[in-house]
């Protein structure tokens, strides 16, 4: 309460203008926008103006007699994405996109945009990812966006009001968290070889480990070329990672997290969602309990519904085969699995073979971790990979000979497992692929404000 009185006092010394969002709130008063051109429409003795401040769009209407005549010729001169202040009056207009138009009376221009690229008319979408800077600004990029800051806060707000403490992971390690094929390597100054983090997971344990409940939250790599509709090559993930949790609890507080940040989106980004025409609906659907399956129920339920794996052969040629146990999944799998839940889905207990060194085994079935990954529906695929964590040192140091990886590296990872080791379980959420799922975007690069892609860097 006191931090909120504190920025109430703050924002109170700017009372010269406000933003779109809050004109519902000062019908009558005049107040001042600062914005960018998104539309102009002149008529006779009318201009249109659309202008766009972040926050939101609205119209301001200026008439020739009712204001001087530079301030009518200054709005005449405006071009899209051309940068302004403009002055009026708040009415209300229930026609209008928030129930608020503009009767405007001063206009100052701060820049006139000359040759605009991106227009109304169709573009590629080469040419947009070239100016994703500016596509940014359109009305659906900006309506992602805006639920992308939205599935972030609701990330935040679910682990801070849930007493898990922020900890922060290196970007820079020393070693492999899930294999070495998907790793950008560096050399680091004299002391050999870096690479960029796939995840922030075992650092998280250790935080675990002092603190009971953590969070780290920030970008992870991985040199995986692929090119799909759900890759990026940079992306941003949440991983909590929980002492003294088994398998259950960690699917457990999988589900109440994403139930948490869909209700936070329904609650607060309707006028987005219904920018990027969202069936609200379906979202309004994701309650728990999520449903969940064995990995072993999901291979049963792909031949019993005749899912077939496509495998090639040594001449290069392809046949269709039934799915074997043992093989991990992929996406025509996993959205075959799909179109029987109208909620999130969580398959748990996969093959220890196909899954990373840290699961731990099942005490009941060593062929399987007590891993679990949640799969999305509509297509939207696994936004939750997690597991209970192998707490017992001796069986850690097994899978790390077994999968070749230097001792030497993991000895600080081990050292957990000697002094109080506690079972412990964790995973990761994808922030874009979740923002993908409820905006219902069709490609991963929308989700994020500047895709990293295989064939992509710039801009």
């Amino acid at each position: 309460m006191a931090a909120l009185a504190y920025f109430r006092r703050m924002n109170s010394r700017y009372k010269s203008f406000c933003s779109i969002e809050q004109l519902a709130d000062k019908i009558g008063e005049t107040v001042t926008l600062n914005g960018w051109v998104y539309d102009k429409t002149e008529k006779g003795k009318l201009i249109f103006i659309k202008l766009r401040d972040g926050s939101g769009t609205v119209q301001g209407v200026l008439f020739k007699p009712n204001v001087a005549e530079d301030v009518f010729a200054a709005a005449s001169s405006l071009t899209q994405e051309s940068s302004v202040s403009i002055t009026g009056t708040v009415r209300a207009e229930q026609r209008a996109p928030g129930g608020v138009e503009l009767d405007v009376t001063e206009v100052r221009v701060w820049q006139v945009a000359r040759d605009y690229p991106i227009t109304p008319k169709e573009h590629g979408v080469e040419f947009l990812m070239e100016h994703r800077h500016l596509w940014l600004r359109s009305a659906r990029q900006h309506a992602i966006m805006r639920v992308r800051a939205q599935v972030i806060k609701a990330i935040r707000d679910f682990f801070d009001g849930n007493g898990f403490k922020l900890m922060d992971s290196p970007i820079f390690t020393p070693n492999a968290c899930e294999g070495t094929s998907t790793l950008f390597e560096t050399e680091y100054f004299d002391l050999g070889k870096a690479y960029l983090t796939q995840s922030g997971q075992l650092y998280a344990e250790a935080s675990a480990m002092a603190l009971g409940k953590v969070y780290t939250f920030g970008p992870t790599f991985r040199a995986e070329k692929s090119k799909t509709r759900r890759h990026l090559t940079e992306f941003w993930m949440v991983e909590p990672e929980m002492a003294y949790f088994d398998l259950n609890d960690d699917m457990d507080l999988a589900e109440d997290l994403v139930v948490y940040i869909v209700e936070q989106c329904l609650n607060n980004c309707q006028r987005e969602l219904a920018t990027l025409g969202r069936d609200i609906s379906k979202l309004e659907k994701v309650k728990r309990p999520f449903y969940r399956l064995s990995y072993t129920e999901a291979v049963e339920w792909l031949n019993t519904n005749n899912v077939k794996l496509n495998r090639k052969q040594p001449d290069g040629s392809e046949i269709q085969i039934d799915f074997p146990w043992g093989e991990d999944f992929g996406a025509p799998q996993e959205e075959a699995i799909m179109t029987q839940f109208d909620r999130p889905c969580i398959i748990h207990r996969y093959p220890s073979e196909v899954k990373a060194f840290y699961m731990k085994r099942d005490p009941d079935n060593s062929k399987v971790v007590l891993a679990m990954d949640m799969l999305a529906p509509e297509g939207a695929g696994e936004i939750i990979g997690g597991s209970q964590r192998e707490d017992d040192h001796d069986l850690l140091l097994e899978r790390l000979r077994h999968e070749g990886l230097p001792e030497e590296a993991f000895q600080w990872y081990l050292d957990l497992r000697k002094f109080g080791s506690v079972p412990h379980s964790g995973f990761g959420l994808g922030v874009e692929r979740t923002v993908k799922w409820i905006t219902g975007a069709e490609h991963i690069r929308e989700v994020i404000p500047f895709p990293r892609m295989i064939y992509r860097i710039v801009p």
